[in-house]
């Protein structure tokens, strides 16, 4: 009957260590991401979303963040944030190059004071 008992216990345990590491795979992330209109939008959360391990990701056009779920054993924010500079999009760690930047339609140049006023 102890024996019985004990192997119930260690089962219940496992079970509850293994729920516990699933989710601590997954994280929340938000930050600032560059851009200005609605195709930046389109185009940053399509970045965001084909990175490995990114579960959903919208950006708002008003405050310019990026909010993120993602699978932290799979991808990072660092990740996330070179996928959107290699479509053109700042973050303040990664810049976009000036070569990829200048591929954006003309009304997605974020860098550009008359575009942001607009």
């Amino acid at each position: 009957m102890k024996r019985l008992v004990i192997v119930l216990l260690v089962m219940v345990s496992c079970t509850l260590s293994a729920e516990a590491q699933k989710k601590s795979k997954t994280s929340k992330a938000r930050f600032e991401v560059d851009g200005v209109c609605k195709m930046c939008k389109a185009r940053i959360e399509k970045a965001a979303i084909l990175t490995k391990g990114v579960k959903f990701a919208v950006w708002d056009v008003n405050t310019k963040e990026l909010y993120c779920i993602y699978n932290n054993k799979k991808t990072s924010t660092l990740q996330i944030k070179k996928a959107l500079a290699a479509v053109g999009h700042d973050s303040k760690e990664i810049k976009a190059t000036d070569e990829v930047y200048s591929k954006l339609d003309a009304c997605c140049l974020y860098r550009d004071g008359e575009v942001k006023k607009h």
